[in-house]
């Protein structure tokens, strides 16, 4: 029987924007993706930062396997001591601060910027929550709330009442944080926006501004972290420590989960006045945090996060060219600045019929996204970059 999935596809999945990409891939490994007609395609943006260890990475999905023969879902979270779960909370506060102690599990990004977003508001309890232009936390109505963008918030007002945007790294702002504020959301390093980073001493500004006034301070790095550039977090070249920190995107080695992280004191709030303050059915599901399990312990024996840094370098070294105006990189998370959304999209268009697989940025649609996997050899990334130098030069 011959099922047409592309029709399939476009009348019974929902679609988000009216030009989907459309390809049609029946495999992934590695820093591949292979289509219905077998053609092979890198995939040098990781399914947006999810895939840091490239595609079905066999520890992965070795984890994966053995978890599903000896439990999936349980219960609703929270519930049962689980094994996957505990393991992973070992070893990931293990490598944190050690005020990040305690992690509260979630299905996605998204939904760890919710759950921050309530724990602070219930710690503090405040009202007003601080974020910057072109920050991105998540499409649901809290995290929306705090998108730095108008353009994808108006047709959903209203949203959350009380919050304020700041302008990134503008040290005169961070004078309207007042004892009113619960908490300041902000990436250490605003993908959405186009790869720019926070400045370290305005960051040290910001940890001090909201400890003068009791203010919970959220880094999220549902973009950033899992070894995307350089460090395990982004936070830890800062040397400036969070009190709730957002993960996701590369936790689960292609599986969805993520999670807030804060201290057992601060977390505690959440289980009084109400009791079950913040609850979920699925967060924390068995197979996802065995993958994620699996994942960070191959970041961290293999030291994979250092390939960031030389991933980096090879972008830099080779990406100059006369239609390029700036390189803006981050270890492996990179921005290729046009300054031409038209001619951006042509580029990438032409990048995917080459075989190539780079994308665009939500607030920056003049600028190439380039996130390849920490697994891509200096050879792939070279050969990758090569095409992306020729369809330059002939667009």
């Amino acid at each position: 029987m011959n099922i047409n999935h592309r029709n399939i596809f476009l009348h019974n999945v929902a679609q988000t924007s009216p030009t989907p990409l459309g390809l049609e891939i029946i495999k992934a490994e590695g820093i591949y993706l292979t289509d219905v007609n077998g053609k092979k395609y890198v995939d040098l943006i990781s399914g947006i930062s999810v895939s840091n260890l490239g595609h079905c990475h066999p520890k992965v999905v070795a984890a994966i396997n053995d978890q599903t023969k000896t439990y999936m879902h349980l219960m609703v979270y929270g519930e049962y001591v689980q094994h996957p779960q505990t393991q992973y909370a070992k070893l990931l506060t293990s490598l944190l601060p050690s005020n990040l102690n305690c992690i509260y599990y979630t299905n996605s990004g998204t939904e760890a910027t919710e759950g921050a977003l309530k724990l602070a508001k219930r710690v503090t309890r405040r009202t007003e929550i601080i974020c910057f232009k072109n920050s991105y936390h998540g499409s649901t109505h809290g995290a929306l709330s705090v998108m730095g963008n108008e353009e994808y918030k108006s047709s959903f007002r209203p949203l959350l009442p009380d919050v304020k945007q700041l302008e990134f790294n503008n040290f005169s702002q961070l004078a309207q944080i007042t004892n009113k504020t619960a908490c300041v959301i902000i990436e250490p390093i605003q993908g959405e926006a186009g790869v720019h980073k926070a400045n370290t001493e305005f960051l040290k500004e910001l940890r001090k501004k909201c400890d003068d006034t009791c203010t919970l301070l959220i880094f999220d790095e549902i973009q950033s972290g899992f070894g995307r550039t350089g460090m395990l977090f982004a936070f830890e070249n800062y040397n400036v420590v969070p009190d709730i920190l957002l993960i996701a995107k590369g936790m689960g080695g292609g599986l969805p989960i993520g999670a807030f992280v804060s201290s057992g004191k601060l977390m505690s709030c959440l289980t009084n006045d109400p009791v079950l303050g913040h609850i979920t059915t699925f967060g924390g599901n068995a197979v996802c945090v065995a993958a994620a399990k699996a994942t960070l312990e191959v970041l961290v024996e293999e030291k994979l996060y250092l390939r960031a840094d030389e991933i980096e370098k090879v972008i830099l070294e080779m990406l100059v060219h006369p239609k390029i105006k700036e390189v803006r990189c981050v270890g492996a998370l990179c921005a290729v600045e046009f300054g031409d959304a038209a001619l951006n999209i042509d580029i990438i268009n032409e990048c995917i019929k080459k075989g190539v697989i780079t994308d665009w940025f939500l607030h920056c649609p003049t600028a190439m996204r380039l996130a390849p996997p920490l697994i891509i050899t200096n050879k792939e990334l070279r050969a990758s970059l090569q095409i992306i130098l020729e369809i330059l030069n002939n667009a």
